[in-house]
């Protein structure tokens, strides 16, 4: 029998390769794992931006990962873009029925180019239904801004926005960083002498951990979202605690940022490379 852990991703299609079942099946393989996929939905984009998208069936989505659950033995989940109700209530079925362990799941809401991809109703399902089954929900600020109705200007803010979430059912909560303070787009003007730092929050029961890394200025961040909750994901997967997770997560996609291979006109897909 092999020892092989096998990751799930349930997520929509970028065909640019950058974001979405490709950037987690890249990140799954970089960690050992084996990556086994579902599609939701068929998005067009590619760096520059999201011009649309056509999505599954609650059905086809359940007819493709119930095999896979037939077959092997998931160690870890990752859900991604689930546009639909629909979808949402058939992957909830799918985890308790089959008894799936090591749920991510990253609230995909909107594209890096600014494409809303669930509407408020699909996200109302979201919230009910996959964040109590969830092990950790990985919204970054924006989503947390309109998952929690509660605007980001500064730390505080993000521990609220985050305890409102907890009360949402969600266990542990991973609010990324990169739309927040110290950033480009952030909270707070830093000083050109002052070494700028990309923060994410974990909050976990009462407990708040802050995971570091120097904020990269690059326009070459298609996917980092996906490819952090895939990190997470297969690091759970090989037995890692949430914490090891998300900081060697964090360390991988500091290093995909920085060694970005700059491709296209838009925003760069991520160098997901083998982790050592």
């Amino acid at each position: 029998m092999s020892h092989l852990k096998i990751c799930l991703s349930i997520a929509g299609l970028d065909p640019s390769g950058g974001a979405g079942t490709i950037a987690d099946i890249k990140t799954f393989s970089a960690f050992g794992c084996f990556a086994t996929a579902a599609i939701t939905s068929l998005t067009f984009q590619n760096t520059v931006g999201v011009f649309g998208a056509a999505h599954q069936s609650a059905e086809t989505v359940r007819d493709q990962v119930q095999p896979i659950l037939n077959d092997f033995e998931v160690s870890a989940v990752k859900t991604g873009m689930l546009p639909t109700a629909e979808i949402i209530g058939i992957v909830g079925s799918l985890i308790r029925e089959n008894g799936l362990k090591n749920i991510v799941v990253d609230p995909v809401v909107r594209s890096t180019s600014g494409f809303d991809l669930i509407d408020n109703a699909a996200l109302q399902s979201l919230i009910k239904t996959l964040f109590p089954l969830a092990h950790v929900i990985t919204p970054n600020i924006p989503e947390a801004e309109r998952i929690s109705g509660i605007a980001v200007s500064d730390e505080s803010d993000i521990k609220a926005a985050a305890r409102q979430m907890q009360s949402m059912g969600a266990k542990n909560v991973l609010i990324k960083g990169g739309h927040g303070p110290n950033t480009k787009s952030g909270m707070r003007h830093v000083p050109s002498t002052e070494v700028k730092k990309a923060k994410d929050y974990l909050f976990s029961g009462d407990d708040v951990h802050i995971f570091e890394a120097d904020y990269i200025e690059t326009n070459s961040t298609h996917g980092t979202g996906c490819t952090l909750s895939a990190a997470i994901t297969a690091n759970l997967a090989l037995g890692n605690d949430l914490m090891a997770s998300i900081d060697i997560a964090k360390r991988f996609v500091t290093e995909a940022i920085r060694t970005a291979p700059g491709l296209g006109h838009g925003h760069s897909p991520l160098n997901i490379k083998n982790w050592k």
